[in-house]
């Protein structure tokens, strides 16, 4: 393997431009093709981001029998991730994709399956795993601090009105934003949902068609019950893009509130009615680099020692699962289970 890595960039949306930022931070990175259906999106982000020596092409198959990358960074709409992905992996690529990892669970079976298959990477952008307030709670429950965690709850609640598909899309929160949430659940846990019960509406007010706001109750392995409370119409008050959280242990608890403030309380001594609590300190990790550029770099570092990313799509799908999972519990008004 060279000492630099050819890429390919396919779909230059607006999404797009997050990852052509961070990929034009990547010492071991070469940009040599960017493609997508209309030939003046790919040629706008070249512009954009100074890459006038790489390949401008609307036909995945011609820019990747040209080039010949050993990584393919898929920024397409959800429908197509499937499709470029195996395409991408039949040519012998790694491919890093967008999230979430598709739009339907058969797809992203066949997606883990193709990567398999082939002996490449397939991974997804879960870039908030790369916070460093979300490491913070992986670590702290990790240590044990609150003993053996018992319960998590998360709430979302946010109004933005971004016009376009989204006012008409189905299941509009859970299926285009609540990944992130199931994804860091999954992540400062360590556990696995098994089964959801999953309450969907739509408020009076909502400017959604449907589905703007969700009440989930995950179970998860451990014994654990993960409580998701959701709005993408709830004006005043808002929380963070990353929720707040609390997660309850047998000898404590720790929340966030979705910016920077942590706090933690464990049981000192148990005496009488209630317990005696100390708070304690909740380390946080000093990170070099977050988002989209901390899940690249570690991608690149994977590719090149064969390590295991941390967003594997054969780990991450089990965040997709409990997506549809929650989707069919909505739709059929009664409990499922996570099946991935």
């Amino acid at each position: 393997m060279s000492d630099t890595l050819s890429v390919v960039v396919v779909g230059c949306g607006a999404i797009s431009r997050a990852w052509l930022g961070a990929v034009g931070l990547q010492e071991e990175v070469e940009l040599s093709a960017l493609v997508d259906i209309r030939r003046e999106a790919a040629q706008r982000a070249a512009q954009e981001h100074d890459v006038s020596d790489a390949l401008v092409e609307t036909d995945l198959e011609g820019a990747l029998r040209a080039v010949r990358p050993d990584v393919v960074f898929n920024c397409t709409v959800p429908e197509a991730h499937c499709p470029v992905t195996l395409t991408a992996l039949q040519h012998g690529c790694h491919v890093l994709t967008e999230k979430p990892l598709s739009d339907n669970m058969a797809d992203a079976r066949r997606m883990v399956e193709a990567a398999r298959r082939e002996g490449r990477m397939l991974a997804v952008v879960q870039n908030r795993r790369y916070l460093p307030q979300v490491r913070a709670l992986r670590d702290f429950v990790a240590s044990g601090r609150i003993g053996r965690v018992t319960t998590v709850q998360s709430n979302f609640f946010l109004g933005p009105h971004f016009g376009g598909f989204r006012e008409q899309m189905r299941h509009v929160l859970l299926v285009d934003m609540a990944i992130h949430t199931f994804d860091a659940a999954r992540c400062m846990t360590g556990a696995d949902a098994t089964s959801v019960y999953c309450h969907e509406w739509n408020p009076a007010g909502s400017w959604y068609a449907h589905g703007a706001s969700a009440v989930a109750i995950f179970e998860m392995t451990g014994g654990i019950v993960y409580t998701y409370q959701g709005s993408w119409c709830s004006e005043g008050l808002p929380t963070s893009w990353e929720g707040d959280w609390c997660i309850i242990g047998d000898k404590g608890a720790v929340t966030w509130d979705g910016h920077d403030a942590l706090r933690a309380e464990v049981v000192a001594e148990q005496d009488g009615f209630m317990s005696r609590l100390d708070e304690v300190e909740v380390p946080v990790p000093h990170m070099e680099t977050t988002g989209h550029d901390a899940v690249i770099r570690e991608f690149i570092r994977c590719v090149r020692t064969g390590k295991r990313p941390e967003t594997a799509a054969s780990d991450n799908i089990k965040s997709l699962a409990m997506v549809f999972g929650a989707v069919e519990s909505a739709e059929r008004g009664q409990k499922v289970p996570v099946d991935a």
